[in-house]
């Protein structure tokens, strides 16, 4: 019934009880589990079809929408569903884009899987767009998108107008100044 407390560097071997007297020791797959999950077994937060959100979304870890954003989605890892529908700037690492989205990406792996419908500027460091994806708009590569993503008043500056403007407007050509042919 009482135990002696072990010496160090001995192994010490949990007891369960099973039916009568008989004792077997503990499963590993029951054993004690560290306080805090790695980043790479979260599970993801899902939106789902019947929930819409006006507003932003922000998240340390992986992030489902099968429903409607109004709003920004800021994440380390984004999966669009095919039903999902955003109205906003998304910036996470992973990005994979089944559903429809209107506004700009930013992030270091982007995909447009084929259901998907992208109208928006792409920022990226790898981008990949398969047949049957919809995207209209600008693509640019970058080293580190983002960290633009978390400066937008020095990329906007470099075009010589307000971060203001720059918020309200998907694609603004009149913004840019002609390019003349030499």
């Amino acid at each position: 019934m009482f135990t002696t407390k072990p010496e160090s560097g001995q192994k010490v071997t949990k007891l369960v009880e099973g039916n009568g007297n008989a004792k077997t020791p503990l499963p590993e797959a029951f054993a004690p589990k560290s306080p805090r999950p790695s980043a790479g077994k979260m599970v993801p937060s899902i939106i789902g079809e019947d929930l819409t959100i006006t507003g932003n979304v922000t998240s340390k870890g992986e992030i489902q929408v099968d429903g409607e954003i109004q709003g920004d989605i800021h994440c380390s890892s984004l999966l669009l569903g095919d039903k999902s529908h955003v109205k906003g700037e998304v910036v996470a690492e992973d990005i994979v884009v089944r559903g429809h989205l209107v506004g700009s990406i930013k992030g270091l792996r982007i995909t447009l899987q084929a259901p998907s419908h992208v109208e928006g500027d792409i920022f990226h460091q790898s981008l990949a767009i398969e047949q049957g994806a919809y995207f209209e708009g600008k693509s640019r590569r970058s080293d580190d998108p983002l960290a633009e993503a978390k400066a937008p008043g020095a990329t906007s500056s470099k075009l010589g107008h307000s971060a203001e403007s720059s918020s309200t407007s998907v694609s603004s050509p009149s913004v840019l100044a002609p390019v003349a042919a030499e």
